[in-house]
């Protein structure tokens, strides 16, 4: 069989664009306590008032702001006090005019208050009077009922990332479960008579299965479930049918190696002959990551398969700029910026581009006085420890010769957050 011809090199926002086609996974319900992190499947709507009553926020004493107009060190304002309102309990009386009670913070206020007045602005004499040395407006030093957030009202859309600080606004409303996108799940393949699993001892010719191991830890960090599915030899029937299992077990496919001349040919050959199969990406317009395949599985809903370059610089590098948007994609995440984190740094040295191609240069950051550089850390795309030496990536966009010492750049750091 003639080898098959690269299609014309996609560029990484044309990739991108073709992952609409691909929806989030299915939903489930989890308890609150196991779901930082997750993706919100529905918009969450708050079923009552935080706070729910009118609530001191700090120590002091509960006044109708009134009583206090025109208070001052000077000229302070006397009232009457008339007890201690219970944490954790209604008050036990209200205070008319001229009277007040001690509150804590937290503390709900009494009948016909409005304000406190911070204790560092007080005095209390033996004879339960009160001397107040400033003056409040009403509602100062207090939450309103709903003033956090008002009962109905839509607190966090679908497609949110659920940080500790949702997940205590959520436990606040005294919802103990949420719905949530599901973990989406990939098959990670190896094909190459040259790959060996990890207990064995490669033969000259022959490296162990580190790519796979790379993507799955890649999947894990970034919200996947990963499914380690071995390791298949240069054979149609076995890749065949590896693919087929995957396919009917996982909501995305990664097939690392099998991306080079003939063990690529052979490689789209078994994607095509999978039910409702469409190559969508033969070539993509970055370095590393040129070889990189992409294609559509199944009938509706599709599922996306990737294949990987087989050097692990080029995986590696694959898996972040295309890989981690399409498993964000899967897990129901809408906010772009949600997903990765940059810093912005100068670079320590010229780099040119690649010609045609966007290009992604391996960085290690450090600080000098105030300013953050941005080492490159070079080397063939075949080696793993200029990738565990590097903290980030630098992009030379398409079309641009190079990047200059001293430039500010944007680093994408390898890490969720």
């Amino acid at each position: 069989m003639p080898p098959l011809e690269f299609f014309r090199l996609q560029t990484r926002q044309e990739v991108l664009a073709l992952y609409e086609r691909f929806p989030a996974v299915g939903a489930e319900q989890i308890e609150l306590a196991a779901a930082c992190g997750r993706i919100t499947a529905a918009a969450i709507t708050a079923p009552e008032a935080v706070p729910g009553f009118l609530r001191a926020t700090m120590d002091g004493y509960a006044v109708r702001a009134q009583d206090t107009f025109g208070a001052s060190v000077g000229a302070p304002q006397y009232l009457e006090v008339k007890g201690e309102v219970p944490m954790g309990a209604a008050p036990e009386r209200g205070a008319g005019p001229g009277e007040t009670l001690r509150v804590a913070t937290g503390a709900m206020l009494p009948d016909g208050t409005d304000a406190v007045v911070m204790l560092e602005y007080t005095a209390e004499h033996p004879d339960g009077t009160l001397e107040v040395r400033r003056a409040v407006a009403p509602g100062e030093n207090v939450l309103a009922p709903g003033e956090d957030v008002a009962p109905g009202e839509v607190i966090l859309p679908a497609g949110r990332r659920l940080r500790p600080q949702e997940i205590g606004l959520l436990a606040a409303l005294g919802l103990t479960a949420v719905m949530v996108y599901r973990k989406p799940r990939v098959a990670v393949l190896s094909s190459g008579d040259e790959i060996v699993p990890l207990e064995g001892r490669p033969r000259p010719g022959q490296v162990r299965d580190s790519n796979a191991y790379l993507a799955a830890a890649q999947v894990a960090e970034w919200g996947g479930l990963p499914r380690m599915d071995g390791i298949v030899p240069d054979d149609f029937a076995a890749l065949r049918a590896a693919l087929a299992a995957a396919m009917d077990a996982a909501d995305l496919i990664l097939v690392s190696g099998g991306s080079s001349v003939g063990v690529r040919d052979l490689t789209l050959t078994a994607i095509q002959d999978l039910p409702g199969a469409e190559i969508l990406v033969h070539g993509v317009a970055l370095r590393p990551g040129k070889p990189t395949i992409m294609a559509s599985l199944g009938p509706t809903p599709p599922k996306p398969l990737m294949g990987l370059p087989g050097h692990p610089a080029s995986a590696a590098v694959v898996m972040e700029v295309l890989g981690r948007p399409l498993l964000t994609q899967l897990c129901g995440l809408t906010d772009p910026a949600s997903w990765g984190r940059t810093v912005t740094a100068r670079l320590s040295r010229n780099l040119a581009g690649a010609t045609g191609r966007e290009d992604y240069v391996r960085v290690r950051l450090r600080r000098e006085d105030e300013v953050i550089w941005a080492d490159p850390v070079l080397g063939p795309s075949g080696l793993l420890s200029p990738l565990v030496k590097s903290d980030g990536l630098v992009m030379i966009p398409l079309g641009v010769e190079g990047l200059f010492r001293g430039e500010e750049v944007a680093v994408q750091l390898f890490q969720w957050s």
